[in-house]
Formats: C-alpha cells, sequence, structure tokens
C-alpha cells in the first residue's frame, strides 16, 4: 500500500471508523494468507454506521425543472429543521404532514454553495411546510415562517373570527389586501 493510502487508513483510525489489527490478528491473517501480512485494519461499529448511512442515502439527482404541479423549494438550514422536526414521527400533529412530504424533506439535496436545501412540493406539501414554519413561529423564531412567506406567498395565520389557523397566500405589493389577511393588523 502506497504511503498516501496508508495515511487514508490512518485517518480513518483517528476519526474512530476503523481499527488497525494487532499483531495477535496479524500473525492469524498471515497463517490463513500464507505470507506475510505486515499490517490490516478493519471498520468500527461507528464505521459500518456511517457505511450503511451513506449507502441508505439518495443519490444526488440532476438539477432539473419541477415535475408538473409541483415547484422548487430552496430552503435555509433553519426552515429545513423546523420541517425535519414536524415530518419526523413523534407527535399526533391535529394537522398532520401534507402526504409525501416526509419523503421529499429525506431526499432533499443540500447546495453547499448557496447553503440550501432544494426540494420539489406540491401546493399541499408547500402548505404544509407553512404549518409546520407556523408552529416554529408561535415557539420562538419568526424568521422561517416569515422567508418561507416572502419567497414562496405561502403563510399561516389565525383567523380572528374561528381562531383557527389557515393557510393563505399573501397578496404582496397590495397593502390593503394584505390589511385584510386574517390576524393582521388594522
Amino acid at each position: 500500500m502506497t504511503s498516501r493510502g496508508k495515511r487514508s487508513v490512518q485517518d480513518l483510525v483517528g476519526e474512530g471508523l476503523a481499527e488497525l489489527a494487532d499483531r495477535e490478528v496479524r500473525a492469524e491473517l498471515s497463517a490463513r494468507e500464507g505470507r506475510a501480512v505486515v499490517w490490516a485494519a478493519r471498520l468500527t461499529g461507528h464505521g459500518h454506521d456511517v457505511l450503511a448511512y451513506h449507502q441508505a442515502s439518495p443519490a444526488p439527482a440532476p438539477h432539473t425543472s419541477p415535475p408538473a404541479g409541483e415547484q422548487a423549494v430552496e430552503l435555509r438550514p433553519a426552515q429545513m429543521d423546523a420541517l425535519r422536526l414536524y415530518v419526523n414521527p413523534g407527535p399526533a400533529w391535529s394537522v398532520p404532514p401534507a402526504e409525501g412530504l416526509a419523503e421529499r424533506v429525506r431526499t432533499a439535496l443540500f447546495d453547499r454553495s448557496g447553503n440550501r436545501w432544494r426540494l420539489y412540493l406540491t401546493r399541499e406539501q408547500m402548505e404544509s411546510a407553512a404549518y409546520a414554519f407556523h408552529l416554529r413561529a408561535l415557539t420562538g423564531s419568526v424568521a422561517e415562517a416569515n422567508r418561507f412567506a416572502r419567497e414562496y406567498d405561502i403563510a399561516y395565520r389565525t383567523d380572528p373570527a374561528t381562531g383557527r389557523p389557515s393557510a393563505v397566500t399573501m397578496p404582496w405589493g397590495s397593502p390593503s389586501a394584505a390589511a385584510s389577511l386574517p390576524g393582521s393588523p388594522r
């Protein structure tokens, strides 16, 4: 093995992903192989987990235009964190995630250059994402909901007449229409 290859194995050992064989194991391998085994390494349990995780991850898809009826959505990491929390099994939400949203979140691709997660969503899935950001806004951070509403014109607002939140299309550019939105200051 080249020194570069050996250095790579040493890097894996340093990360706890692999372990070097001790003298006893090398002697056993030498007997089995019928030649001297000078060094050997194997994956640790953590190394196997990393490999399995990588193999289970979706392959990066080429940058294409969205399928019919879907829109390309780009989310900042904080938005994706809020969306993951909402789609992961856990609480029995009174407004459950839209069908297929969990799979879209799981297979989203991260663009390092733009620091954005890219996924394609239907209108129903976008409204569901807006609900997740609404929940985040009510529990501490409004940035995710505001950004999503600004970029995709969908937000959740509480209707004062019913006291229930619902998805609304944001009428940007029309102050009178914006003032008539449920939950807007008058």
